[in-house]
Formats: C-alpha cells, structure tokens, sequence
C-alpha cells in the first residue's frame, strides 16, 4: 500500500487510472481535495446561494465518480473537469426553468446594428444588473460568458472544452454577448 505522501505525488492521470482501476474511495479523496475549490468555484456561478453551490458541488463529485471512466485523457484532466462542471451545472439550470425566465423577460433581441455588443459595453455594465441578466439568459450562454470574461479561457481553450470549432466559439460569444446586453438593458 501506498503512504499518503506517495498518493499526493501521483499526476492527476495517473491517479485517474488507478481509480477506473480499483474505484478506491480514498484515491477519489485526493482527486476530490485538488478540485473542490474549482468545481465550488463554478457552481457558484449557476447558483443563488452558497448552500446550492455546495449542494451542486457534491453532486458533480457523485456523478464523476461514476462517470470518470470516460475520462480519454486527450485533454487535461483540469480542463475536462471544468467543462463536465459546466455541462452538469447548464443542465441543472435548465432543469430548473430559467430558461422560462429567459422568455419572460428576453424579449427579442433588438435591431443588433443599434445595440453596442462590443467587449467594452459587457465591461462598462453594472455588477448587480449583470449578474441579473446572466441567470435570465440561456445556461449554455452564461456559460460561455462565464469561460470567456470570468476564467479568462482563449478562444482555443473554449473551443477545447466544448469540442466544437474557433469559429463557432466565436460565433456563440457574439450572440450571447448580445442576449445578455439585451437583457441587461431591459433590467435598466
């Protein structure tokens, strides 16, 4: 058996394939203690309060252990992580009817030639209003912002996570750049 010394050594690889390999709870725990803070971190984007963002951040760690297998390792496992966090945390809210918030109060989106859509204007907004106008936009939107202006992921490292194309990374930050300034202008 390994010290614990020796555990806390092992890559976070290495110690995912011992994992799949035994399903040993205790290596889990080193697994766990990495990446709590993280994982914490973004839930508490999607959530109202920090008893919800420890309640998701308990059941993204329930469902890694059980879907930790299909860790390929093409990627960083961090990286991986961080978007099976978003892809569970935009499935809660989803779940959760936000997205009828969303039509509640989105409206369509104005003539987009008048509406200043640039990075300066998501910049310029108010903390308050802005946090608004991200729990009314779609989770798949607010996640993409999230990675983009709040973790300061590149395009590529976006593009990474989600597998889909630069362009396409492009392409949903332009409209959900939009929507939430819609949004946020509506809220004023």
């Amino acid at each position: 058996m390994r010290s614990t010394n020796d555990i806390s050594l092992l890559s976070d690889n290495e110690l995912v394939e011992k994992i799949v390999a035994t399903n040993d709870s205790h290596l889990f725990a080193v697994l766990y203690d990495r990446y709590v803070n993280m994982v914490y971190n973004k839930c508490y984007g999607f959530a109202t309060n920090k008893e919800e963002a420890q309640d998701l951040t308990h059941d993204v760690f329930i469902k890694l252990f059980i879907k930790l297998r299909t860790f390929k390792g093409t990627a960083k496992f961090s990286t991986w992580l961080y978007s099976f966090t978003y892809n569970f945390c935009v499935n809660y809210v989803t779940r959760n009817n936000y997205k009828k918030n969303e039509k509640n109060f989105e409206g369509e989106i104005s003539d987009s030639n008048k509406l200043d859509t640039s990075e300066e204007a998501l910049f310029e907004m108010k903390a308050d209003l802005l946090k608004k106008a991200l729990n009314i936009i779609d989770p798949s939107d607010k996640m993409i912002l999230l990675m983009k202006y709040q973790d300061d992921f590149s395009i590529k490292e976006v593009s990474e996570s989600l597998d889909i194309g630069e362009s396409a990374v492009k392409m949903r930050l332009k409209r959900a750049r939009e929507k939430v300034i819609n949004v946020y202008n509506n809220l004023k």
